[in-house]
């Protein structure tokens, strides 16, 4: 039986899912120029790799070990503890000094930040089945609505003090944490029992993978279309910057404008899309669209190519609704949440290591030619063709069974 709905949980626990969201993305505008300040060094991507992987591999670490702690304590304490991390964390690195000061506050960042999970249990919680898809799918418009903000709020809070945006999240994070104290009820009984630490080591689902080698292509898909989507944090600003001189408004506008058509086409497009096309077509012609406006963007010499194919970056976006669908038909049913979890953990994997990599390339191609980075994710999406191909196309009745 679930409990009755308090008025005012649902708008705390997705309050705190958008701040999440805000506090990943309010860095990226200002976080080269903030390297320099620091660093003095003239090409900052080493260390924008190094921040991103670190906030990532932190979430990744992390995420099941506040999920199994939740289930003990209750979501409660764990999302008030996490929320009042966050707030000191920002106002941490609001003066944080020094590059090492800073790596130690993007990792803490990364810690608190895994607290998505617990919010999405708490949901599970309060919410009768007939209820959850609905508002996990709010869940998920919340966090984009967050990634919308925190570019557009970083830019121009940035370019009148680069530490402002820190400043900012620090106190709406406060906020929240006030009101999830005062509004926000406990949505289970805790256990008492011991918690399984093998169970939270974060590499663990991949080794079902391994078992099941039918699992293997599917899950290099989702690898690899989650590593070509890490090079747009990494690299976006530093882009912006070398081939437009855009300041941290600028950059925070143009990151804003495409989570706004990418959250439209997402919304509106994948069931049509998968409709007409089927599964596969749709994924590829998502790819395609990805790499045509990929390959203006390497060319363009003028800030208004940028905007002016955003629709056509957008649709690059169907892509990824119909591979999770078509994902879901490689296990049987009594699989899903475990093959999901193997898919989360290859989501979470790219996003530490991919930063790195695309960090790297730009490092190298920087001095003579930024556009060029983009080429480089023309190639990881090129790889996705032949192994979309030739991905096996299970029926419900044929998928892998337990």
């Amino acid at each position: 039986m679930k409990k009755t709905l308090p008025v005012a949980a649902l708008p705390v626990i997705f309050a705190t899912v958008v701040l999440d969201a805000v506090g990943i993305g309010l860095v990226f505008p200002i976080l080269p120029a903030l390297l320099r300040d620091v660093t003095h060094a003239d090409n900052v991507a080493p260390y924008i790799g190094i921040m991103t992987a670190l906030y990532a591999l932190m979430q990744f670490i992390f995420a099941p070990v506040l999920g199994a702690l939740s289930d003990r304590l209750g979501r409660r304490p764990v999302l008030l503890l996490s929320l009042a991390g966050a707030a000191v964390n920002y106002l941490f690195l609001a003066f944080a000094p020094s590059l090492w000061m800073l790596l130690l506050g993007r990792a803490i960042a990364g810690l608190t930040s895994a607290n998505v999970s617990v919010a999405t249990a708490y949901i599970t919680d309060i919410s009768a089945e007939n209820l959850r898809a609905r508002r996990f799918g709010l869940l998920n418009a919340m966090f984009g609505a967050g990634f919308i903000i925190g570019p557009v709020l970083g830019g121009a809070l940035g370019d009148y003090g680069l530490r402002l945006p820190f400043m900012a999240a620090a106190v709406l994070n406060a906020g929240n944490l006030l009101l999830a104290w005062l509004s926000l009820p406990e949505s289970r009984t805790p256990t008492r029992g011991k918690i399984d630490l093998a169970a939270l080591h974060p590499l663990r689902p991949l080794r079902w993978v391994f078992s099941e080698k039918s699992l293997l292509p599917i899950t290099v898909i989702f690898f690899t279309f989650s590593a070509a989507g890490e090079v747009y944090g990494v690299c976006w600003a530093l882009w912006g910057h070398d081939a437009f001189a855009w300041n941290g408004l600028w950059i925070g506008l143009s990151l804003g404008a495409f989570g706004v058509c990418q959250a439209l086409a997402q919304a509106f497009l994948p069931g049509p899309a998968v409709k007409l096309l089927g599964e596969r077509a749709t994924i590829l012609t998502g790819v395609a669209c990805a790499c045509v406006a990929l390959l203006v963007m390497a060319f363009a010499t003028r800030s208004w190519m940028i905007f002016a194919i955003m629709p056509v970056f957008a649709l690059g976006g169907i892509g990824a609704p119909a591979l999770q669908s078509l994902a879901t038909r490689q296990v049987a049913e009594d699989r899903q949440g475990q093959f999901q979890g193997v898919l989360a953990s290859a989501v979470s994997l790219a996003s530490v290591l991919c930063p790195l990599v695309f960090s790297s390339i730009y490092f190298g191609v920087r001095a003579y030619w930024p556009g060029a980075v983009w080429l480089s994710v023309i190639v990881v999406y090129a790889a996705l063709v032949p192994l979309v191909l030739g991905l096996r196309l299970q029926k419900p009745a044929q998928a892998l069974a337990g």
